[in-house]
């Protein structure tokens, strides 16, 4: 009787996403080799998050465009407390369509949020790329440790002896 090959093993893809169908992923250390479940499906397209970037720097360069010709240099030249006003409208009508389950709203106000979010950014004198180094500095942390870490350092510099903030 012939025996049967064994089937080939993908190599690992090494600093790249997983496809969505993928169950886990592979990641070589010194020592060894260990399997951990895929956490994120890959991006769709290359695109998805350099859109961000290049409509944070077209919020930047319309900051001193006349406002009649520019919606962005409208909501900056309104001031702080207009752009922050404009975020959460978008922010609850995106919830008014989550909670409805209206994908193809939530979509739409998804992507009106983060447009308005960029406002506040560049209203702020934020830059892009801080918030990517912040949310790359959070990667790989638990949610609750990094929420418990935030906690402990304000309990901290506010005097107190407690972690738990009365």
């Amino acid at each position: 009787m012939a025996r049967k090959a064994a089937p080939k093993k993908k190599p690992a893809t090494k600093g790249k996403a997983l496809s969505v169908k993928a169950k886990t992923k592979t990641t070589k250390t010194k020592a060894k080799t260990k399997v951990m479940p895929a956490l994120v499906p890959a991006p769709l397209g290359a695109e998805s998050a350099a859109v961000l970037d290049r409509l944070w720097g077209v919020v930047m360069s319309r900051r001193d465009a006349d406002p009649a010709t520019s919606h962005s240099a409208r909501l900056l030249s309104r001031g702080t407390a207009k752009v922050a006003q404009k975020f959460g409208e978008e922010a609850v009508e995106c919830l008014i369509e989550a909670v409805a389950g209206n994908r193809s709203a939530l979509i739409a106000e998804s992507a009106d949020v983060l447009y308005h979010l960029l406002v506040i950014w560049v209203n702020a004198g934020i830059r892009a790329d801080e918030v990517w180094a912040e949310l790359a500095r959070r990667e790989g942390i638990s949610g609750v440790a990094e929420k418990a870490s935030r906690v402990q350092k304000l309990a901290i510099s506010l005097g107190m002896r407690t972690r738990k903030i009365p």
